[in-house]
């Protein structure tokens, strides 16, 4: 859609927050609660500053007692950047912690099935994340940060949270601050993108809280699959669950007339429309909010779901995990009834989900069949990331022999 205008942020996403309560000089206080993790108010809350010791934090982190933090922003990271060091090696951890932990990281070693070991590889992550999302800080109502050294974070706030204005005011975890942070710095920078041509202009610039195509092994495989060759007049493609935008923009840049991109989260249709106007692309793609298919046919239809089949830790979570594989099925059960004649269905899956037993190459086979479709080709190809090179990460049977494929489904 290269006409279109850009959108600058998204719109206040998050519904309106619980709230935290402490007590302050003597005085009760509260204050809007913000957790894009889901995660509720902690109920016990002290103040915190430079003399709160890294020994002290993570006794209190582990109780479930946060720290509202008072005293300067670059020792709170640092005390963030200790706790974590005491979760990953925990010194004084009781007996039972230590037994916990070591199943985590040792269960593929010891013989524990990889689903098991996948279990508790999510429960290790999750009291990871709750301990380190103990430690707080405040926001004004232009979520100004009043500790000394904080940085001017209104920017990359404004543009994950909303316009500021009273209601922005809250108290959120630092580690999440951090992370809006980094998005913020991720979306100037953009990621490079080699299948849509030459720098300066093949960058995909990610909003918060939408999935970065930092894998460039799917883009690649829509970027070289072979189109239908039944072409009709006017060839459309469509993009189920767009995210950022990527696949649109290279089917944009292949023998195609025309792109619907489809989406239902806010971010990602903003972040979408924000990429496809920046990139001028040779041909139009229009990006609209719907629940997997928009009106009409397609020849080609492009779907890139969550790969593993589980139910999302937190919203953020849900470029990754797609519990009851809703999107994967919702796909395949749709997608005969939006093909245009000779055309076809390019599923973008990666075999991680069945290396960690959650599904099986049978059960993938079976829906596809139950669907009215048949597969008429796929194309492979070997991802390439630091885990699968991490022997000591409790899933790295599993990384290590990943595969990433694009099926090409036809109806039966």
């Amino acid at each position: 859609m290269p006409t279109s205008s850009p959108v600058s942020s998204p719109e206040s996403i998050a519904p309106l927050q619980p709230t935290l309560r402490w007590s302050e000089a003597g005085e009760e206080r509260s204050a809007r609660w913000r957790s894009e993790r889901g995660a509720p108010p902690p109920k016990r809350v002290v103040l915190a500053d430079d003399t709160t010791s890294a020994d002290t934090a993570y006794r209190l982190a582990c109780e479930g007692t946060a720290l509202l933090w008072r005293g300067d922003f670059q020792n709170a990271r640092q005390l963030l950047q200790a706790l974590a060091r005491r979760i990953d090696k925990p010194v004084k951890a009781s007996k039972q912690a230590r037994v916990e932990r070591k199943k985590a990281a040792g269960a593929a070693a010891s013989g524990v099935p990889v689903g098991q070991a996948f279990h508790l590889y999510r429960q290790a992550q999750s009291q990871r994340a709750r301990v380190l999302g103990m430690v707080l800080v405040e926001f004004g109502a232009d979520y100004s940060i009043a500790l000394r050294r904080a940085p001017d974070a209104k920017q990359a706030c404004t543009e994950a949270w909303g316009a500021a204005g009273e209601e922005a005011a809250c108290v959120a975890s630092l580690r999440e601050l951090m992370g809006v942070i980094s998005a913020h710095e991720w979306r100037k920078k953009g990621v490079e993108i080699p299948a849509l041509g030459k720098a300066p202009n093949n960058r995909i610039h990610p909003h918060y809280g939408v999935f970065s195509p930092v894998r460039g092994e799917y883009v690649d495989l829509v970027a070289n699959a072979p189109l239908p060759a039944n072409r009709p007049s006017k060839f459309v493609a469509f993009d189920i669950g767009t995210g950022t935008g990527v696949l649109s923009a290279v089917l944009a840049l292949r023998d195609v007339d025309q792109v619907v991109a489809t989406d239902l989260d806010p971010r990602a249709l903003a972040c979408a429309r924000e990429n496809i106007y920046r990139l001028r692309l040779p041909n139009p793609v229009k990006v609209m909010e719907a629940d997997l298919f928009p009106e009409g046919l397609a020849s080609v239809i492009v779907c890139n779901p969550p790969w593993l089949p589980a139910r999302p830790g937190s919203p953020l979570e849900g470029a990754v995990y797609d519990e009851g594989s809703r999107m994967l099925l919702g796909f395949l059960k749709g997608l005969a009834a939006h093909l245009a004649p000779g055309g076809e269905g390019w599923l973008i899956l990666s075999d991680f989900a069945e290396h960690l037993e959650l599904r099986t190459r049978a059960e993938l086979l079976a829906a596809i069949k139950d669907a009215g479709l048949k597969v008429v080709g796929r194309i492979d190809a070997k991802p390439e990331h630091p885990k699968a090179e991490d022997a000591t990460n409790p899933l790295h049977a599993a990384r290590a022999a990943e595969v990433t494929s694009l099926w090409r489904l036809a109806a039966a």
